[in-house]
């Protein structure tokens, strides 16, 4: 998760460090037979390879008049060519976008106005999250799918060491007090309880939410104090010390493979991870691996959301909107689009789409689908996509917080430097 962020954020800065508006387009003006052709591309798995063109030739026979030329690659690869071809001009005429892209390539001219095409519908997704693709009133991407924060826990090891199960009213003192529990217990192997916290940006947003607090502002300004940030590094960081949470040695060799976290290296017992990814675990904890809502705030409040797992968005520069906003409609809203797509890409966020596809969801799609069932109408709305600046600031919040881990730096004088330096990157 951590560095997933950290290689967003590089990719996304290209783009302004290149060039902010677009002089060129995707796709050209026609393919063979004077037919429109369409770039479409996304980042995934074989898997969702598969589903994707499957789809895309359906789209195809019903609209023989338009090509659909697609290629794919895995997340940091393709961010980074996406910011290449944006920064160069040539966007694809459709593309994926991740939730912390909207507001850069929004801002930057890169994203095609989709409000203004009727041909694309958007009343079957939930206005909150509908609310995410949008900046400065425009809705320049929709949502493809959702999906939520988690604790991920060997529910073994959990049980061996007499902890109590997590509970949907759970509590932060509530989950530090089994994090100490779990790491001094006998039956933990040596284990720590969790991954530390402090690292995270994403955990953070969770705790200040639960607060009645946010990481932005609705005009675009940090929603937190230094004292909010000190109190926050202050607690991961004691339970660090504890030996209730990963060590600085290993939380630092994440790098945005499940594998590769504490969990995933057997290190620890628990992980804040989002839903999807956790299906990465199944092969390394197997049939004990389980999830638990995320902790709430001392009065109750959950700080917990749906977040887009993806977007679609197209081209401000394309040579065929209405043809560009047919097909995301297509991909969005059709019921046979649906069915072959099922959850690759997420829970879908069209709400007739999901209840078609949830009973015939298999496997890990069936674990996370009932995981999200339990908070229906129970969360609050999602924040709006960060504004620009955000992208790098999520480095500088990991790097901050390592110089707190490795002793280098006191919670309140690497607290202070962030709020310096995203003062400074907000233009505040």
């Amino acid at each position: 998760m951590r560095a997933n962020r950290t290689r967003a954020s590089c990719a996304l800065a290209l783009v302004l460090t290149l060039g902010g508006t677009l002089t060129g387009c995707g796709g050209d003006g026609g393919g063979p037979g004077g037919k429109v052709r369409l770039q479409f591309t996304w980042w995934g798995n074989p898997d969702r390879a598969a589903r994707t063109e499957k789809a895309v030739k359906l789209f195809e026979r019903r609209h023989p008049d338009i090509d659909i030329t697609t290629s794919f690659a895995g997340f940091d690869t393709y961010l980074a060519k996406l910011a290449t071809q944006a920064a160069g001009g040539d966007a694809p005429d459709v593309m994926q976008l991740d939730y912390r892209q909207i507001n850069q390539y929004a801002t930057s001219g890169i994203l095609l106005d989709l409000g203004e095409h009727p041909e694309l519908r958007s009343s079957e997704i939930d206005r909150g999250l509908l609310a995410t693709g949008a900046v400065d009133g425009k809705q320049y991407a929709l949502p493809a799918a959702r999906g939520t924060e988690t604790v991920a826990y060997d529910a073994a090891l959990w049980r061996k060491a007499g902890v109590p199960a997590p509970t949907r009213s759970w509590t932060w003192d509530d989950w530090s007090d089994a994090m100490r529990k779990l790491s001094a217990a006998k039956t933990s192997q040596g284990r720590v309880g969790s991954i530390d916290p402090g690292q995270s940006e994403d955990v953070f947003e969770i705790w200040l939410r639960g607060q009645g607090k946010s990481l932005y502002t609705k005009d675009e300004k940090l929603g937190f104090t230094e004292d909010d940030l000190t109190r926050y590094w202050e607690w991961s960081n004691g339970l660090r010390k504890q030996g209730a949470v990963s060590p600085a040695e290993q939380t630092t060799l994440m790098d945005g493979t499940v594998e590769n976290t504490p969990l995933g290296r057997q290190k620890a017992i628990a992980d804040f991870n989002w839903d999807a990814p956790v299906s990465g675990y199944e092969a390394i904890v197997g049939k004990g691996l389980k999830m638990a809502p995320m902790p709430v705030g001392e009065d109750g409040t959950a700080g917990q959301y749906f977040k887009p797992s993806m977007f679609f968005g197209a081209s401000a520069k394309t040579a065929h909107p209405k043809q560009a906003a047919q097909f995301i409609d297509f991909l969005l809203n059709d019921k046979e689009a649906g069915a072959i797509l099922g959850a690759t890409r997420g829970i879908p966020a069209n709400d007739t789409i999901r209840q078609d596809v949830l009973p015939k969801l298999e496997g890990f799609d069936q674990v996370i689908s009932t995981y999200q069932k339990q908070f229906e109408g129970k969360l609050k709305d999602p924040p709006p996509a960060p504004p620009k600046g955000d992208a790098s600031l999520q480095k500088t919040f990991s790097r901050d917080y390592d110089q707190v881990s490795y002793e280098h730096m006191s919670p309140r004088e690497a607290a202070r430097d962030y709020i310096t330096e995203a003062k400074a990157e907000l233009r505040q």
